[in-house]
């Protein structure tokens, strides 16, 4: 298994790898194309793919920050590959980049019908803060395609 940064040109395949995880929570604008694009332009350094012995795309993890933060998105590994540690690969080499920013905290949302993801999760670490409430406001209307 190889590990490097995203590009934009993997993208086909990583949609396609999101579209093939149950628990995925896709939308129409951030998750386009030109979505992805500005994702990965504002954060070259944190957004990664996991590849298997024949240059195919196992998983990935995009990760963002701002400048305190690290904000943690669309982590997948495709069904056919999971239990062969690519998840924790990938969470290992998104934290050490983000430590290498200067960013000490990170921060993830997952469904709670997500139970395999909250699973993992908790198994890398990564606490359920009850004290939060989490709030969202659309401002753009967009599509929302759930896996």
């Amino acid at each position: 298994m190889e590990i490097r940064k995203m590009k934009l040109s993997d993208y086909e395949e990583v949609y396609e790898l999101w579209m093939s995880c149950a628990g995925m929570g896709l939308n129409n604008l951030d998750d386009s194309k030109e979505g992805i694009e500005k994702f990965l332009n504002r954060n070259p350094e944190t957004c990664f793919v996991a590849l298997d012995e024949n240059g195919r795309i196992t998983g990935v993890m995009l990760t963002g920050n701002d400048g305190r933060r690290g904000y943690i998105y669309h982590t997948a590994v495709h069904p056919d590959h999971r239990k062969q540690g690519i998840a924790r690969s990938l969470v290992q080499q998104t934290l050490n980049a983000l430590e290498n920013l200067g960013i000490h905290k990170a921060a993830l949302v997952a469904f709670r019908r997500n139970e395999e993801g909250n699973q993992f999760w908790e198994k890398m670490g990564f606490s359920v803060r009850e004290d939060l409430t989490y709030r969202n406001k659309t401002i753009t209307e967009m599509v929302r395609i759930d896996t």
